[in-house]
């Protein structure tokens, strides 16, 4: 397809061999909103909408299998000849990822979309105690092979899951994360995995669901009841988290100090902010269409520069402010939930178990858990074993499925796989890692000691259980690097496992 230019066009950046695109994506998740209703857009008048961006040179489109329907309005601009890239996400829930489930998801978008091939096909994981996310990334790797995903990417992925899928060799070009000056958690490890391994950020929610503007700039405190529609329910919650109003009100007195001196826009400024850190390689703002248009004002992000001043000054305010704890995705899998949906622990304790659970025949309270490893049967153990209120996990490696190894060659990865998988023992067994009182920690090789060790204080920072580190020699069998063991105590009163099967 040949790029779409013109006078207005915004700069562009190659995101994989063969795909360029603008550095301005036009997002498309309001379209969910917009519909929410029970009526649906018009997908002629939509499509005509789009027209408009990509005359403009905004001709790349992020959409979702859940956005409603975007991703037949973009079939529609398809079919009407209009030159574009369009990206779409697949959120599955957690399951056997076989070659028919994923075949029959990604079909089912470019029947949607009428295209016979996707720009870019981009995985949401709910929870990664499933370790099926590897198998859905290896199938789109075969339908990337079949012609029809061009690039394979990953949205509201954390750094260490990223890792686990380079580790395995698989083509990830792209992570969609959350951004922002309120929102730094991109800028760290996840940043330098991406420059390492040559994937580069789209980053969403530059401008915090449209609060980063001069519209809110010395306005009163909004209570949450006023706000019409789900991407500002979902900021509010961000900026409660980095310290409240008055926190968001001196990071965006710096940023119209900023924009006054350069004859811009607030948005120009907090967007231009986001495109200047090196692995982000666009910024996705979103479109209501056919209501509201931002892109006279979002080209202007490219008629000046920050300089050194402009970045000291949003330094300085950001200082005022809390860093969001933990990593890219957290708020899809853990407190404080800062997603448009709220709290989502009641969808989180609805997924699938990942391990079956057994009683033990004449012996009441006692449950077991198997992971499905051919050595289990072999030997005759459990992969975790609960007494009562005890539980324990045997030595664990990072073997998916029955045989194969994830991450041979990195030890840190195969860690983040062993303690999903010891993650996942225990909510079999009505546990969580917050229950876990005693880890051990056995190596091939003792200079593996610094990623191992990293990757268990990301799991385990704040819960801090009494844990051993030991080298081990040569662990039993090829491609092993680490194995790890865990005790845990549930609390008072816990009950019995959920879905417990009863000896037959």
């Amino acid at each position: 397809m040949a790029v779409p230019s013109g006078a207005g066009a915004p700069h562009t950046i190659e995101l994989a061999a063969g795909l360029t695109i603008p550095r301005v994506v036009t997002g498309l998740w309001q379209v969910a909103d917009m519909e929410r209703g029970g009526t649906l857009l018009d997908p002629v008048r939509a499509a005509h909408a789009m027209a408009e961006y990509v005359q403009d040179g905004f001709f790349a489109f992020d959409m979702a299998d859940h956005y409603g329907s975007a991703e037949v309005i973009t079939g529609e601009a398809l079919a009407q000849g209009q030159r574009l890239r369009a990206f779409t996400k697949w959120c599955p829930e957690p399951g056997p990822m076989t070659a028919d489930v994923v075949r029959q998801a990604v079909q089912r978008a470019r029947e949607r979309m009428r295209t016979p091939t996707i720009d870019l096909l981009q995985l949401h994981w709910w929870h990664f105690d499933h370790p099926q996310y590897i198998d859905a990334v290896r199938e789109l790797h075969a339908l990337q092979g079949e012609g029809w995903i061009r690039h394979i990417g990953l949205t509201n992925f954390d750094t260490a899951h990223l890792r686990v899928l380079l580790a395995e060799g698989l083509p990830v070009v792209s992570n969609q994360v959350c951004c922002s000056l309120l929102d730094r958690r991109a800028l760290g490890e996840m940043s330098q995995l991406c420059m390492r391994h040559g994937v580069r950020l789209l980053a969403y929610g530059t401008l915090a669901g449209g609060f980063m503007s001069e519209r809110w700039l010395h306005a009163p405190e909004p209570g949450h009841e006023a706000l019409a529609d789900w991407s500002k329910m979902k900021y509010r919650r961000f900026i409660d988290a980095v310290g409240g109003w008055q926190a968001l009100q001196g990071v965006m007195h710096a940023v119209d100090q900023i924009a006054r001196r350069h004859g811009v826009s607030m948005a120009n400024v907090a967007t231009r902010w986001v495109l200047d850190q090196p692995a982000v390689a666009a910024v996705i703002v979103g479109a209501r269409l056919g209501q509201s248009q931002h892109r006279a004002d979002n080209a202007r992000i490219f008629s000046f520069a920050l300089d050194d001043a402009d970045r000291d000054r949003l330094q300085a305010a950001l200082r005022a402010t809390r860093p969001i704890a933990g990593d890219c995705g957290d708020e899809y899998r853990r407190p404080p939930f800062l997603t448009a949906s709220g709290d989502l622990s009641h969808h989180l304790s609805s997924l699938p178990q990942v391990w079956p659970v057994r009683a033990v025949a004449g012996r009441a309270g006692r449950w077991q858990v198997d992971s499905g490893s051919v050595w289990e049967p072999l030997a005759g153990y459990s992969r975790a074993v609960r007494d009562e209120r005890r539980v324990w996990v045997s030595g664990t490696t990072a073997t998916h499925g029955s045989q194969q190894v994830i991450a041979p060659d990195d030890a840190g990865a195969q860690t983040t796989y062993v303690l999903d998988k010891i993650s996942a023992s225990l909510r079999a067994l009505g546990g969580t890692l917050a229950d876990v009182v005693r880890t051990r920690v056995y190596l091939a090789d003792v200079n593996d000691w610094e990623p191992v060790s990293r990757a268990h204080g990301r799991f385990f920072g704040d819960i801090r259980p009494a844990n051993t580190l030991l080298q081990a020699g040569a662990l039993v069998g090829s491609g092993y690097r680490v194995e790890i063991e865990a005790e845990a105590v549930l609390p008072e009163g816990a009950p019995p496992p959920p879905m417990a099967l009863h000896p037959g």
